[in-house]
């Protein structure tokens, strides 16, 4: 596929989803650029925004197998990668697949979850495999995990180790509408009807397994410059210098963000990486790869306006 088909389907897969979601194009926009560059999301926002009924809606227009995960306290590993059960009429062991078999699955509420039942995705989202009782067993090809979590509660949460936070190309925050935005939201859904299912808005698959396929594959055909990619390196290690921050960027994140450069280029119609790609990636890249030191923490500092400095700070090629 051509980066013109590709951007092509893009924006039919967007004005699809804009048939039920109202607003958050910047989302569907960094849910796209992770599509094609095979990373993940973590979407975090307030009850009632859309984040599960976005996912879903994502799904159905890309034509994805569609998996949807909800995360409790008493949820075990077994529940999302399945397991060998004995079957007494063949004398053999089954596997049945957990929902972690499907190429976009939702892990809706992720950290409603003990941190056991939640490294459970460390090595699908990283090998796009899992492995049951020793033996390993491939994902589909264009697997894709969406998360969600309420960045309000603090009861009956447990935080996302840094392993797998460091497995999410982006985390997502999603703010709450514009006045004209949560208006239209309103004479949208406000008849009374039910809940929201994307079917109901008659959204239609924009894409099928070949077409993503060879438009992941097509992201090889961008280029990457040397001064981009020292650029990007750059950015990264500067995380682990600054003062204000405990811990910084691994090299798994310039990797991922080379990636999603390339990616965004593509969707606007460039077949080379500008640093411009890279700085509006950067923010959602690396907020959730970072820790404020504790004297950062005292003082109120926030990760966000940290990370908007160091992009500030660090000089990109011309």
């Amino acid at each position: 596929m051509t980066l013109d088909e590709t951007r092509a389907m893009a924006n039919a897969i967007r004005a699809e989803i804009g048939k039920a979601i109202v607003g958050q194009d910047d989302v569907i926009d960094h849910l796209l650029i992770a599509l094609l560059a095979r990373g993940h999301a973590l979407l975090e926002g307030p009850p009632g925004t859309a984040k599960t009924f976005l996912a879903q809606c994502f799904a159905r227009a890309t034509g994805m197998d569609f998996g949807r995960i909800q995360f409790t306290p008493d949820l075990l590993p077994g529940d999302i990668l399945g397991s060998n059960l004995f079957n007494f009429q063949t004398s053999q062991f089954t596997l049945t697949r957990g929902p972690i078999f499907r190429e976009l699955i939702l892990a809706d509420e992720i950290n409603r979850t003990p941190p056991k039942t939640q490294a459970a995705l460390l090595e699908a989202m990283q090998e796009r495999r899992v492995t049951l009782d020793g033996e390993t067993h491939d994902l589909p090809g264009r697997f894709m995990v969406v998360a969600t979590q309420n960045p309000i509660e603090h009861q009956g949460v447990y935080p996302l180790p840094e392993a797998q936070l460091d497995r999410f190309l982006f985390k997502l925050v999603l703010p709450y509408p514009s006045l004209e935005e949560e208006t239209a939201i309103v004479a949208r859904f406000g008849a009374g009807s039910g809940p929201a299912k994307p079917e109901d808005f008659g959204l239609e698959p924009k894409s099928d397994q070949a077409a993503l396929s060879r438009a992941q594959d097509a992201m090889a055909t961008v280029t990457l410059s040397d001064e981009v990619a020292g650029y990007i390196v750059a950015l990264i290690r500067a995380t682990r210098d600054h003062s204000d921050l405990s811990g910084g960027a691994s090299p798994r994140a310039a990797v991922l963000l080379a990636g999603a450069a390339r990616a965004r280029a593509a969707l606007d119609g460039r077949d080379y990486v500008l640093p411009d790609d890279v700085k509006a990636l950067a923010t959602n890249v690396l907020r959730h790869r970072v820790q404020l030191s504790a004297a950062a923490e005292i003082e109120g500092k926030q990760i966000s306006d940290l990370v908007a400095g160091l992009i500030d700070d660090t000089e990109a090629p011309r």
